[in-house]
């Protein structure tokens, strides 16, 4: 069964930097149905970052009682068999935020895009922020484009693992120009945006799906054109699951 919660952004404790989504975060492990369950952690959006690696492993590990293991696409080398046992045995997987295009082409050109659908349908739950937000839906809108020399590139539509038949915008409430540029990416597309604010995620089980926040001005949002007219409409936070298809429509 499908289990997906995709985080809009939000910080969870760097030295120095207080965590935003330790209430996310825990539904997260709740939802493996496990007390100290394996989180594999793929930071392939980052780079591999080392400091990002040790963070996740001080977070989810100490603070949080996971098991992590993490997954260096860029700096190490697997074999099929390395890469299905790290995805397939685990009980999590947390990817971490970055240039979402970069990870994309990473992913498809090793396998782990087929990886991961396995892993979806064997029930594992699969998570993270930003680039790990994005990757679970069709398409995201995102700032790719910015890791280049052009810090002021425009946002660009990348194609995800179509998990959720939708487009996603995360930190749709503390970058300048996401709503803008959302609002003009779904002129150009059918059907509906799920727009996440930094510290609100969706939280999807099977066809249903909540809101969920650790933040009361956080919220996630339905954008969508219809017959030349815009819509922007609020998604309630609320403790019981609703339809995702009639989400969608």
């Amino acid at each position: 069964m499908r289990k997906i919660i995709a985080i809009g952004g939000g910080e969870i404790g760097r030295i120095g930097v207080k965590n935003e989504t330790l209430g996310i975060d825990r539904e997260i492990i709740k939802l493996s149905g496990k007390t100290n369950p394996k989180l594999l952690f793929i930071p392939t959006a980052s780079g591999d970052a080392s400091g990002y690696v040790e963070s996740v492993q001080k977070y989810f590990g100490k603070k949080l009682g996971c098991k992590v293991d993490s997954l260096e696409l860029i700096l190490k080398k697997y074999t099929k068999k390395e890469l299905e046992d790290k995805i397939l045995k685990t009980d999590i997987v947390y990817v971490g935020g970055g240039n979402t295009l970069k990870m994309m082409k990473v992913w498809r050109k090793l396998g782990v895009d087929s990886l991961l659908e396995k892993a979806m349908k064997k029930g594992i739950v699969l998570s993270g922020l930003s680039a790990g937000s994005i990757c679970w839906f069709r398409y995201g809108n995102s700032d790719s484009a910015r890791f280049g020399k052009n810090k002021e590139a425009s946002m660009m539509r990348v194609k995800g693992l179509d998990m959720i038949p939708a487009l996603h915008c995360p930190h749709y409430d503390v970058e300048n120009g996401r709503e803008e540029s959302l609002k003009e990416m779904m002129k150009r597309n059918k059907g509906v945006a799920i727009a996440i604010d930094n510290c609100s995620a969706i939280e999807i089980v099977g066809d249903q799906y909540r809101i969920l926040k650790t933040k009361k001005t956080a919220n996630t949002y339905k954008v969508y054109w219809k017959s030349g007219k815009y819509f922007k409409e609020l998604i309630p936070a609320k403790k019981n699951m609703h339809s995702l298809s009639e989400l969608l429509k």
